[in-house]
């Protein structure tokens, strides 16, 4: 599906008017939630790659569990990204909606970036793509009976957490970890 920057605005002020998203000054936020998410990628990484004994819960617990983290961790940066432009989300939807209009820049945003030698700036459209992929996947994890999930389903939700989180830690660094002031 094609992202559409005017439905995300549309949504946007209609979640603002539920009082679903609201307008923030609390920017100390900002740094705990990125640490909370750089920290989840952590946690989501252990349950991955760790191998049960015969007394530890089945492989595909912990699956559960890494999608799951990996997801938050997502929702973390997000959280982060969202209160640096001024707004606070309450809810996981809120978030996709907040992303998706508050840092996918329009062509000319994209255009201006790039002339200033800040492309490191840029949040693509993808990005909203990874989030809601991951919110699904969890959903799921957390509330189906049975799902399994591939080995290659697993690594590509938290390969996609781990850009999504470096991404936004780089957008609020200012460039500084990518060489750029």
């Amino acid at each position: 599906m094609e992202f559409d920057k005017q439905a995300y605005k549309k949504q946007f002020v209609e979640l603002l008017n539920e009082k679903r998203i609201v307008k923030s000054v609390q920017s100390f936020k900002i740094k705990l939630f990125l640490e909370k998410a750089e920290n989840s990628i952590l946690i989501a990484k252990h349950n991955k790659e760790l191998k049960p004994d015969k007394d530890q819960p089945k492989r595909i617990f912990w699956d559960y569990w890494a999608i799951t983290i990996s997801y938050y961790s997502m929702l973390y940066a997000a959280k982060a990204a969202i209160l640096s432009k001024g707004y606070e989300v309450k809810d996981h939807d809120a978030a996709q909606i907040a992303l998706g209009h508050l840092l996918v820049p329009d062509e000319i945003e994209k255009e201006d970036l790039e002339i200033l030698s800040q492309s490191y700036k840029i949040f693509e459209d993808e990005y909203v793509k990874y989030f809601e992929d991951a919110k699904t996947e969890s959903y799921v994890a957390r509330y189906s009976a049975i799902k399994s999930y591939t080995e290659r389903r697993l690594n590509e939700i938290y390969d996609n957490a781990v850009k999504f989180v470096g991404k936004i830690s780089l957008i609020l660094a200012g460039g500084e970890k990518s060489g750029k002031k």
